[in-house]
Order: structure tokens, then C-alpha cells, then sequence
């Protein structure tokens, strides 16, 4: 009878010592990997870069981008537009702070292709905000809606 439990612990040890084993190497690999591995880029393509709102920034423009901001970012922007939404503490990813240097150096196009393509815990609006399937292919749209939500969000750099 000894001999089976002695069988058994030893049998268990191993198994036990094969699997520390192993989590300790993966462990280590998913270590290695996230501080090696860039992070991934918002790349934005170079036909959204050079890309001007066509929509002048004057006080219609930008209450109707307030509505619109109101409607879909609010939640993870918040109100004082620097990511503090009720919804930004359950992401991944910290929401763009719209006060931000770095955020309103951006040009209109690379902001109008973030917000239509998303990225990460940002969501695509593409089919959020309607009649503007051409925004895909590289222009502003046919509606005003792009433009007034982009110069909205410009005022955040007041």
C-alpha cells in the first residue's frame, strides 16, 4: 500500500513540476513579447492625411458636432473630452484626450479616418453616422456631419 502512494505522490510531483514548468515559460515568452513588440500603431494612410474639412468651423457647425459628439463619444470621451467617460475605465485602451497637444496636432483627415475606421477600443462610425460612404474612399463625405463632429472636437483645444 505504500508503494502505490509512493507511486502516486511521485507521479503527482511531476506532473505538478511539468505544468510550473510550463507556466513559468510562458509566462516569461508573453513577458518578453509585450515589452519587445512595439506598440501597434493608428496608422492613418496618406490620402486621409493631406485631407482638409471642407465644413467651415463657425458656431452652426460646431452645435451640430456637439450633437453628434453627445450622441456617440461622449460616453468614453466625457464631457471634458479628456477620455474620462463613464465607459473609459472598461477599456483596453485609454480613450484619446481631446486637450491634448498631440491629439489637435493631428490633421483633419487623420482625425475623420480614426473616427470612421476606428481602432482597438475605438469603434468603427462608418455605419453610425449614415450617407457617408464615400469618407471611406478618402474625402470628407456628401453630408456636413464629418466635418461638424471634427471642428467640435477642435474646440477642446481652447
Amino acid at each position: 500500500m505504500q508503494t502505490l502512494s509512493y507511486l502516486l505522490y511521485n507521479l503527482i510531483t511531476k506532473k505538478m513540476k511539468k505544468l510550473l514548468a510550463l507556466i513559468v515559460v510562458v509566462t516569461s515568452v508573453t513577458s518578453f513579447f509585450s515589452f519587445i513588440l512595439p506598440e501597434d500603431p493608428w496608422k492613418v494612410p496618406e490620402k486621409y492625411e493631406n485631407l482638409k474639412n471642407p465644413v467651415k468651423s463657425d458656431a452652426v457647425s460646431i452645435k451640430a458636432g456637439k450633437e453628434i459628439y453627445n450622441k456617440h463619444c461622449i460616453t468614453c470621451h466625457g464631457i471634458s473630452g479628456k477620455g474620462d467617460g463613464k465607459r473609459a475605465a472598461n477599456l483596453n485602451n485609454s480613450p484619446a484626450d481631446f486637450t491634448s497637444a498631440a491629439f489637435q496636432n493631428q490633421t483633419d483627415g487623420a482625425l475623420l479616418y480614426k473616427i470612421y475606421l476606428g481602432h482597438k477600443d475605438m469603434p468603427s462610425f462608418k455605419k453610425r453616422i449614415p450617407d457617408n460612404d464615400d469618407v471611406i474612399d478618402g474625402s470628407f463625405g456628401q453630408t456636413r456631419t464629418p466635418g461638424d463632429l471634427v471642428n467640435y472636437l477642435r474646440t477642446y483645444a481652447k
